[in-house]
């Protein structure tokens, strides 16, 4: 999942404050699964001064602090100044944060750095499906198709299902 917090003043206290948006967010990846996370620190261009090292590192602090509490490892998180609406740190690295050197994600499997989001939507690793387990097949929904019968719709969570 892809957190975004707002680096703007008053909006990001107003986000990680008791009830604030950040905060239940993060707690619902979580809560859902989520195990890979990525903070994406946005509206840089709206910081004091405009693209603040200091802001940025008061923010990683604090939403790591609060990850850390909900079960996230804060060292497997990449954190990412950007600014959506210039595309600093988006898609390329952006010459109005030259004091960020990049991101570094440790984990399991193995160190990972990069330097913008993309690099980081990229270095997410793909779920495992365990086919060697029973099968699993939650049911969304049943539909009854006139000349065909009864088709029951789902995931395969767990297992495999053979034609």
């Amino acid at each position: 999942a892809v957190l975004i917090v707002a680096a703007g003043t008053g909006e990001f206290e107003a986000g990680i404050s008791k009830n604030g948006q950040t905060r239940e967010h993060a707690l619902l990846a979580f809560t859902l699964g989520v195990k890979q996370l990525i903070v994406g620190v946005n509206k840089m261009d709206s910081t004091e001064p405009l693209y603040s090292e200091t802001r940025f590192e008061e923010i990683k602090k604090e939403v790591s602090s609060y990850i850390k509490k909900i079960g996230y490892n804060p060292a497997a998180v990449a954190f990412v100044p950007i600014s959506g609406w210039h595309g600093d740190n988006m898609l390329e690295i952006s010459a109005k944060m030259p004091w960020f050197k990049g991101w570094t994600v440790e984990r399991k499997e193995g160190k990972v750095e990069g330097k913008c989001l993309i690099e980081a939507l990229d270095a997410f690793l793909p779920p495992t499906r365990p086919t060697d387990k029973a099968l699993r097949l939650p049911l969304q929904d049943v539909y009854k198709i006139g000349g065909i019968g009864t088709v029951p719709v789902g995931r395969v969570e767990t297992g495999v299902l053979k034609p």
